[in-house]
């Protein structure tokens, strides 16, 4: 096995796959005998036979059949082996990681990314969620290229491109409070419901506190779908991005209680990258992608 060769593996593959070593010969741009010999030389470094050669059309050995299967595999790997060192060599990034924060609109995000590594398939997403704080947090300690959340626009360390402003709105499920809603609704009257808020994924959680009553009943969940799910079935109220909740708000599945006292807010989804690191050149071209990008959608 010492002495196994990509180029034997590749003529066997070819004959296993066109049913003749002419047709690999030629789709291999090689002579007849060369394939021939090549195929010999495995055979025999393998000890086994894994060509049928009896028939009017050579044929796969059960052994032949089998180890095929397997060549295929190394045959795929050491390509994308290849491929791994020229972008080593080109200097292009293997994988971006990028993190996705809880106030992003995910659809419009997702298809944003999917367009852009549509055209560059050899550079691999690595993509991760993180609420609150944890975005940020992965991107200050080096853990992702590219964050889309919320930043402290007055961070030196940090550079953005604003995409969209999302609107967050206090809501709840019919029947939830037994008193009518409307702007009139204070904390003080919210503090006996649980409320519902998202947990921090950071390692290091801020002191930052959104939306909480204080000294109300608190329950987590990791991101606004759950979150959703909880108050829809009248579990707790909480706020929740308006593009998420459109249709049940149209339809009365959920009710509104913004007002005077229970404001909604509005935070700006941007993507936020450090200032002070290099980027590289997939880094780059999806930064520009962002800047000249149509506005985000829902």
């Amino acid at each position: 096995m010492d002495g196994l060769k990509l180029h034997d593996l590749r003529c066997f593959d070819a004959v296993a796959s066109r049913g003749s070593f002419q047709a690999a010969a030629h789709a291999l741009h090689r002579t007849h005998p060369s394939v021939f010999a090549a195929i010999a030389r495995l055979e025999e470094q393998l000890g086994l036979t894994l060509l049928d050669r009896s028939g009017y059309r050579v044929s796969l050995t059960d052994e032949g059949r089998l180890f095929h299967a397997r060549a295929q595999l190394a045959i795929r790997e050491f390509e994308h082996l290849r491929t791994y060192a020229d972008q080593l060599a080109s200097g292009e990034e293997t994988v971006l990681r990028v993190v996705l924060g809880d106030v992003c609109p995910r659809p419009g995000i997702l298809s944003l990314l999917s367009r852009f590594f549509a055209e560059r398939p050899r550079t691999r997403l690595h993509l991760d969620y993180e609420a609150i704080s944890g975005p940020v947090e992965r991107l200050m300690d080096g853990e992702a290229d590219l964050v889309f959340h919320r930043a402290n626009p007055s961070d030196p360390h940090l550079e953005r491109i604003d995409l969209r402003e999302v609107a967050f709105v206090p809501v709840v499920a019919p029947g939830f409070l037994p008193f009518e809603t409307g702007a009139d609704v204070t904390p003080e009257a919210m503090r006996p419901f649980t409320q519902c808020v998202i947990r921090d994924t950071a390692r290091r959680p801020s002191s930052e506190n959104f939306f909480v009553i204080d000294g109300a009943h608190s329950c987590s969940v990791p991101d606004h779908m759950m979150k959703k799910e909880l108050i829809l079935h009248g579990l707790a109220w909480g706020h929740l991005p308006e593009w998420l909740i459109e249709d049940e708000l149209r339809d009365g599945r959920l009710i509104s209680i913004a007002g005077r006292h229970i404001p909604g807010r509005t935070e700006t989804v941007a993507a936020v990258r450090r200032r002070d690191r290099p980027h590289g050149p997939v880094a780059e071209a999806l930064w520009r992608h962002l800047e000249d990008g149509p506005t985000l959608s829902g």
